[in-house]
């Protein structure tokens, strides 16, 4: 049995863990089997197996998917973090978890406290290959609440039963499930957590998804923390766009085989809901798209907790919230936490 990694951070300690399982997998092995699993696996939850079969899929599709999907729930959780700064889950369940990329992410960001015992960990998924990978990943994460995590088989889906705890996530599995089914599953998360993270695929679909569920927490009496500023009706207008946001995602060796590509890094795009049940300290306005730098200015896409979209331009006399604007990213909040004076 390994040792933990440690005193690795979880996104270190995870690419490490994933690199040591795909150098005992065959290169051409592992393409095949990421290959096909990205064309069929989005589509409908299986009702006798799951898409995963066995060790050879979960390694092949942890490796080339996880690393993303990691980088999009950190990025989603850590915005959570800042509109609920004095905040720590006491528990974390992840609904549909598969190899616990959910549950990593947030171990990033609220890491093990000093002399207290692990909060407790669960993820859920139908997959067992997935559960058992997830698991000797887990076993050498540096955290102790991911070491004593626990990883339960169980149908997600409108009989899916969630005990009370602090943090549920639902990340990447919306778009499995039939429109009941997602309905169920969010307010099966909404009757149990203090708070709840959803993120879907950066896509039409995705954001979409994630209105339904964002609309389906505000009705079960959550405040939205972000990405929006306020809980009212998003502001974008039905089909002309969709709110989404990117992660920048090193590429493993395994990412550029498969896809042909020579980068070492890509951006994985998603869009994403956190709630809480009680009052969070949202973003006064969050960067929508990417920051567009001209000479002596910087453009800046906003959505506002006035419920509206507008272009905010900061120019060279501002002094220093033109330096923060221009290290402003897309995703942020606006204006830094720490507002520089003009």
């Amino acid at each position: 049995m390994h040792a933990p990694l440690s005193p690795q951070a979880p996104a270190e300690a995870l690419r490490a863990t994933l690199a040591e399982l795909v150098d005992g997998l065959p290169p051409r092995q592992a393409a095949q089997a990421t290959a096909r699993l990205i064309a069929n696996y989005r589509g409908a939850t299986p009702t006798d197996a799951p898409v995963l079969r066995d060790r050879s899929d979960v390694v092949a599709y942890a490796a080339y998917r996880m690393p993303a999907t990691f980088e999009a729930d950190r990025a989603a959780l850590g915005a959570l973090a800042d509109a609920v700064p004095e905040w720590t889950p006491a528990g974390h369940t992840d609904i549909g978890g598969g190899t616990g990329a959910a549950v990593w992410a947030a171990a990033d960001i609220w890491p093990d406290a000093d002399g207290s015992a692990p909060r407790p960990v669960t993820v859920l998924d139908w997959a067992e290959p997935a559960l058992a990978l997830g698991r000797e990943l887990a076993a050498r994460a540096p955290s102790a609440a991911l070491r004593d995590a626990r990883w339960r088989r169980a149908r997600i889906d409108a009989a899916l039963d969630v005990p009370p705890t602090g943090l549920v996530t639902v990340s990447y599995v919306l778009g499995e499930l039939t429109p009941a089914d997602r309905a169920a599953v969010v307010d099966a998360a909404a009757g149990a957590a203090e708070v709840v993270a959803v993120v879907e695929p950066g896509t039409p679909d995705g954001y979409r998804r994630i209105i339904e569920a964002r609309d389906r927490l505000v009705a079960a009496g959550f405040h939205v923390a972000a990405p929006c500023p306020h809980s009212a009706a998003c502001p974008i207008e039905e089909g002309t766009d969709w709110c989404h946001f990117a992660a920048r995602v090193s590429r493993s060796s395994l990412h550029r085989q498969v896809k042909g590509a020579s980068l070492a890094w890509e951006d994985e795009k998603f869009s994403y809901v956190a709630a809480t049940r009680f009052p969070p300290a949202p973003a006064t306005a969050r960067v929508v798209r990417r920051p567009q730098t001209r000479k002596g200015q910087v453009l800046l896409d906003l959505c506002r907790d006035t419920e509206e979209l507008s272009r905010e331009t900061v120019t060279k006399r501002q002094g220093p919230l033109y330096r923060a604007a221009r290290d402003t990213a897309w995703g942020d909040p606006w204006p830094p936490r720490e507002d520089p004076a003009p």
